[in-house]
């Protein structure tokens, strides 16, 4: 069965996030002050080929980890649903 799984890659808390804070103030600059706590991340969407639900999560937990997160600077949240 195939999954599809998809990846929010986001910067940690508390951790300086500079393009974050350079699109905050530009929105800022462009009139929209009430814009704050702007955070930069990634979206990420792969299919992933697994005999169940549980394992295709799993696995993507690890390409996470090895690959498409940084586990000292970023934290991630997976969503997987049946392709």
């Amino acid at each position: 069965m195939t999954y599809r799984v998809n990846v929010r890659v986001m910067p940690r808390a508390g951790l300086l996030d500079p393009q974050g804070q350079a699109v905050e103030h530009a929105l800022s600059a462009l009139g929209f002050g009430e814009a704050a706590g702007v955070r930069i991340g990634r979206a990420i969407q792969l299919e992933v080929a697994a005999p169940s639900r549980a394992e295709a999560e799993a696995r993507a937990r690890q390409m996470c980890d090895k690959l498409l997160a940084n586990p000292v600077t970023e934290d991630y949240l997976l969503q997987v649903e049946e392709s």
